[in-house]
């Protein structure tokens, strides 16, 4: 089943799949920025369009696909690793029977350019038509993710660690918090820097936090997706040798703050359900748990 393409024909369509260049990645964020309000489901946030920047700007073009009608964009996605397209569309296109045909078509057969042959996977909303189509196309479900909230309409509890928000001259530092908080990670000074440069981090910040010693211990980046929209954590991580002494909460507490001065109407962040500490960390720092949302999975 992994390569049938019947789920669609081609002839007479109007919607077109595009592949933008660095010049096009404003409108793709633009859509996505439009299309983030309370009570949306946990979708693609311009923010993760700003996270995948730390490779630069060409590597994100590149990682970037859209599917538009007369010009319009009505979904955006993005290649986020080996086999994974993470994508939403616009809310009143959710259930848009051409547009959801088309972009199973293209998600299926790998000669379309969207996902390679073998084992993948399809981040989309929960309530997307392309749900029930990949589902018919013998697509299962991968494991299961937790999304938080956190609404931002009240004041935000002082965090009680001192952090600050990190310029290109303490970027080195956040980088090597962040390397010891992901077993694996090689992320370095020159990624930040490359995800500062993106048009996304112009409504961003990074933070730091930092121990009464003044050793930086944790930290985080949060974007936003504009005023009254919800805005995003990611990442987030505590440096594994400060592990167990509320920096998590701390870190979380301070993001949260971040995003409300930034003006967003709530705060967002997703994390897997498999994770034992991850979903009661960011419930000590005021998020609510939401249904579990699964990806679509194909197998090899």
């Amino acid at each position: 089943m992994r390569n049938a393409v019947a789920v669609v024909c081609d002839r007479g369509m109007s919607i077109i799949l595009g592949e933008p260049d660095v010049g096009g990645l404003g409108a793709a964020e633009d859509a996505l920025r439009r299309w983030q309000y309370n009570g949306a489901p946990m979708q693609l946030h311009p923010g993760d369009l700003g996270w995948y920047w730390r490779f630069g700007a060409a590597a994100t073009a590149r990682a970037v696909r859209t599917w538009s009608r007369d010009g319009e964009i009505l979904a955006v996605g993005l290649l986020d690793g080996p086999g994974l397209i993470r994508l939403t569309t616009a809310s009143d296109a959710r259930r848009d029977e051409e547009l959801g045909r088309r972009m199973a078509a293209d998600i299926v057969d790998p000669a379309r350019g969207v996902l390679p042959e073998g084992e993948a996977n399809v981040e989309a909303p929960q309530d997307a038509l392309l749900q029930e189509l990949l589902r018919e196309n013998g697509w299962g479900t991968d494991e299961p993710w937790t999304p938080l909230r956190r609404d931002l309409a009240e004041p935000v509890e002082d965090p009680g660690l001192r952090v600050e928000a990190v310029g290109p001259e303490r970027a080195g530092e956040w980088a090597a918090v962040l390397r010891a908080s992901f077993k694996g990670s090689t992320f370095g000074e020159e990624r930040w820097l490359a995800m500062a440069s993106g048009s996304p981090f112009a409504d961003a910040r990074s933070l730091t936090a930092y121990d009464d010693r003044g050793e930086a211990v944790a930290v985080a980046t949060v974007w936003s997706a504009g005023p009254g929209r919800p805005g995003l954590i990611e990442p987030m991580g505590v440096h594994q040798d400060h592990r167990g002494r509320g920096y998590g909460k701390a870190i979380t507490i301070a993001a949260v703050s971040a995003l409300r001065e930034l003006g967003s109407s709530s705060a967002l962040v997703c994390t897997p359900s498999a994770n034992p500490g991850a979903v009661p960390a960011y419930e000590s720092g005021g998020f609510q748990a939401l249904p579990e949302v699964r990806d679509r999975r194909r197998d090899a």
